[in-house]
């Protein structure tokens, strides 16, 4: 093998493994862009707000993003589709059981403005994270 094409495939190589890895670091990121779902709902105004657990394809929370008041509780509800799921903050205040059973419901009342991320860990890089933005 010449020099000029062991440089050549080493570079191949590199560029493929930064495109592979390109979407890793926004996959736990509740801002990332993928598919319009990282809108955030408006939910203010409910004194409950629900969001499905393993929505779409299975692997996804809907809304991902939402937007509450000081007091509201919200409700994870799961689907039973895309395996065991959980809802984890990413800050430690909350976590459900690991499960994959529909009709399986948590609940956290949120009481001080903020923004709360939290993730499914075992499908996090599959980009399974949400947020609750409480806001005055």
């Amino acid at each position: 093998m010449s020099h000029r094409t062991r440089r050549t495939l080493l570079s191949g190589a590199g560029s493929a493994v930064v495109v592979a890895l390109a979407g890793c670091t926004d996959a736990a990121s509740p801002g990332s862009g993928d598919d319009g779902a990282s809108e955030r709902v408006d939910r203010t105004g409910a004194d409950t707000v629900t969001v499905t657990v393993g929505a779409g394809d299975g692997f996804a929370f809907a809304p991902k993003h939402v937007a509450v008041d000081p007091g509201t509780t919200v409700v994870w509800e799961w689907t039973g589709k895309g395996g065991g799921h959980n809802v984890v903050a990413v800050d430690g205040a909350f976590e459900s059981a690991l499960t994959d059973e529909a009709g399986f419901t948590f609940e956290h009342a949120f009481s001080e403005t903020g923004l709360f991320e939290y993730v499914c860990t075992p499908h996090q890089t599959r980009g399974m994270v949400g947020s609750v933005e409480v806001v005055e």
